[in-house]
């Protein structure tokens, strides 16, 4: 999870992400990235929202009525909002919270944190943070890589240790994230390169 730099004087934290309407009353079905929902999404609790532009709910913050779980997953209901139309229209927004000066969240950083960071996979350097970009299913590490730059999803299986003490990012890609992959046809034409040799 990355946390970014609020622009009033305090960090925020990424806390969950809007998936659908849920019902005839406002309520939405909720993507969770916090590991105390029921601390995050009390009754009274506001959320600024990140949306594109040109939705009506751009610049807007929303406040928690209700929070609860339902058939296994968290709904939400906000304040005003009261039918699916309304809910439909905050469908994939990202909820952000001022996030306290002493309070801790695991596995979160600030971005600029991550950013200037060594990438190291197998003991070795390979590039380093110039940025993190924030998406709604979830966030990318840009990485400057020689010439190039590789968009690295900031998830477990690939980024499985950051040690901001260290300076390091612990990266375990998947083939071909951080080189090309040879070309199928070049393989092709090896091997029939090689048959031809050993007739």
């Amino acid at each position: 999870m990355v946390q970014k730099d609020s622009t009033n004087g305090k960090n925020q934290l990424r806390v969950g992400r809007l998936v659908k309407a849920h019902g005839l009353k406002g309520a939405l079905k909720l993507e969770l990235y916090t590991d105390n929902p029921e601390r995050r999404f009390h009754t009274g609790a506001e959320f600024t929202l990140q949306v594109p532009e040109a939705s009506p709910w751009h610049g807007k913050d929303v406040t928690v009525r209700e929070y609860r779980v339902m058939n296994g997953n968290p709904v939400v209901f906000f304040d005003d909002v009261d039918d699916r139309e309304a809910a439909e229209s905050l469908v994939r927004a990202i909820l952000w919270i001022d996030q306290d000066d002493d309070e801790v969240e695991d596995n979160a950083w600030f971005d600029h944190q991550l950013v200037g960071l060594d990438v190291v996979r197998d003991g070795t350097v390979i590039g380093r943070v110039v940025r993190v970009d924030h998406f709604p299913a979830q966030d990318l590490l840009i990485v400057k890589s020689g010439e190039h730059e590789v968009m690295v999803p900031f998830v477990e299986a690939i980024v499985p240790k950051v040690d901001v003490a260290l300076g390091q990012v612990i990266v375990t890609p998947p083939a071909g994230l951080f080189e090309e992959l040879p070309d199928a046809t070049d393989d092709e034409d090896a091997a029939s390169s090689d048959a031809a040799a050993s007739e």
